[in-house]
């Protein structure tokens, strides 16, 4: 079932599509679908393939998961200890037992610098992306909605994407959906509801989010100069109507998750390790745990999501859920300890299902899934048991695009706090995912493209052995 709503009450598919206007000159008689299709023919620089970008929240800890110390002091000791991977020599934290067993498709970045310790989406957004969300610039190059399913291309979600009633919705806070210099209609689009693992679906997105989406139909008039402009055209209705259909149709389909098979759903189900850890929050008296749990109950279901929308044509996908890798062992965190068994268990198990799904469908030069936080974690835990932020070093994962195959990029400090081999900043990540993204020769001799924004996707270096 899919149900459009707005505020509280539920409306039909047409009164929504009174919602927003189309100015649109030229063009007499062409079809929606046939004028997207011609405008994406003239998109010849794109690879077709798509980023899953997974926000780790709150900054995780290098030393537990794939940067482990353990011939140190006791107070930097990796907690919990290693387990082996598939690289000899080579291990991972104990909470990672079943990504150590991928470890041959991954590429690891021991030399990753995010550059901040505060909290925010840095890995993706920063002064060299135009302080806008990579997405955007992604959309602003390639459009901002797929010319075949409608879908968008850009899309940001978080727990409230699978479950409606959560009520952490962090990627409408900010920088989720900062575009900088680019317009409002490259902004992600973010479902304001989600979809249920039950046999009907029920897809619930504001009347506003798809007011937002005028950008698709504003994109239309920009086909104005590229189309025959000696016609006049008739039957706005019928374009604004075909549009929302369009869009509805992509988003619809990429949402009906139970489309799946049951053993692909079981795989993804992260419930299991829903924690009973009872953290309190002094500033608001409610239970920590609620954080946890909702990243326990959700996070397979959101990779799972995401690996749908990219299929349906999405092209750069945000994935986030909450503070909760933000281990400091205080009033409102947990520990390392309690933290990776409440966060790092089912990181473990939702990250590999989606490697494994993505490998069985052949998927893996298709999609590429990008893992890190915004800082990593101080080398010496602290006196509660928990490490805080920490800016000089970062735990990074990449799967897939074609290029992954078992690396160990770089080398850090014997503490675990820096890199001693040279080091791979954000930038070089944003890169690495263009490079992913986009066939970047053919971004310099494409016209018609925004100079700064060719001079920006195309200058950079990616990080070493990440691209083809």
């Amino acid at each position: 079932m899919l149900s459009i709503f707005d505020s509280t009450q539920p409306i039909h598919r047409r009164a929504m599509l009174q919602v927003g206007g189309l100015a649109l000159g030229g063009m007499a008689g062409l079809d929606l679908s046939n004028l997207l299709a011609a405008k994406a023919e003239k998109n010849q620089y794109t690879t077709g393939k798509s980023v899953i970008f997974l926000l780790q929240h709150g900054g995780p800890t290098q030393h537990e998961t794939y940067d482990p110390k353990m011939d140190v002091d006791e107070a930097i000791r990796t907690v919990g200890g290693v387990t082996q991977t598939k690289i000899p020599g080579v291990h991972f934290g104990s909470s990672l037992a079943r990504l150590a067993g991928l470890a041959d498709k991954l590429a690891i970045v021991r030399s990753y610098v995010g550059g901040s310790s505060g909290h925010g989406i840095r890995p993706i957004v920063s002064k060299a992306t135009l302080n806008a969300n990579l997405g955007s610039v992604y959309s602003r190059l390639v459009g901002t909605n797929h010319s075949a399913t409608g879908i968008p291309t850009n899309i940001a979600i978080d727990p409230t994407a699978v479950e409606p009633e959560d009520n952490g919705p962090d990627v409408r806070f900010g920088t989720f959906v900062q575009t900088g210099a680019l317009e409002k209609m490259y902004a992600p689009f973010v479902p304001g509801g989600g979809s249920h693992m039950q046999k009907n679906m029920e897809l619930a997105l504001p009347v506003s989010r798809f007011d937002d989406r005028k950008g698709l139909l504003q994109s239309l008039d920009g086909l104005k100069s590229e189309i025959d402009s000696t016609g006049v055209l008739e039957g706005v209705g019928k374009f604004r109507e075909q549009a929302y259909e369009m869009l509805l149709r992509g988003v619809a389909e990429a949402f009906d998750v139970t489309q799946e098979d049951s053993a692909t759903l079981a795989r993804y189900d992260t419930s299991q390790f829903i924690s009973d850890t009872k953290y309190t929050d002094k500033k608001n008296g409610q239970s920590e745990r609620h954080w946890y749990q909702t990243n326990a109950r959700t996070l397979g279901r959101l990779l799972l999501l995401a690996r749908r929308l990219c299929e349906a044509g999405a092209g750069f996908v945000t994935v986030t859920t909450q503070f909760v890798w933000d281990m400091h062992a205080d009033a409102n965190n947990l520990g390392v300890g309690r933290g990776m068994e409440a966060v790092g268990n089912p990181y473990d198990h939702a990250v590999s299902a989606f490697i494994e799904d993505c490998e069985a469908r052949g998927l893996s030069n298709d999609i590429m899934l990008v893992s890190t936080g915004e800082m990593g974690r101080t080398p010496r835990i602290n006196k509660n048991g928990g490490r805080d932020h920490w800016g000089r070093l970062a735990p990074l994962m990449i799967y897939g695009g074609g290029v992954t195959h078992g690396q160990v990029i770089g080398q850090s400090s014997k503490d675990g706090g820096e890199p001693i081999t040279s080091a791979w900043k954000n930038e070089n990540l944003v890169s690495t995912m263009l490079h992913n993204l986009f066939d970047l020769g053919k971004v310099r001799l494409e016209s018609g493209l925004p100079a700064e924004l060719v001079r920006f996707a195309t200058n950079g270096i990616p990080i070493a052995g990440t691209t083809l």
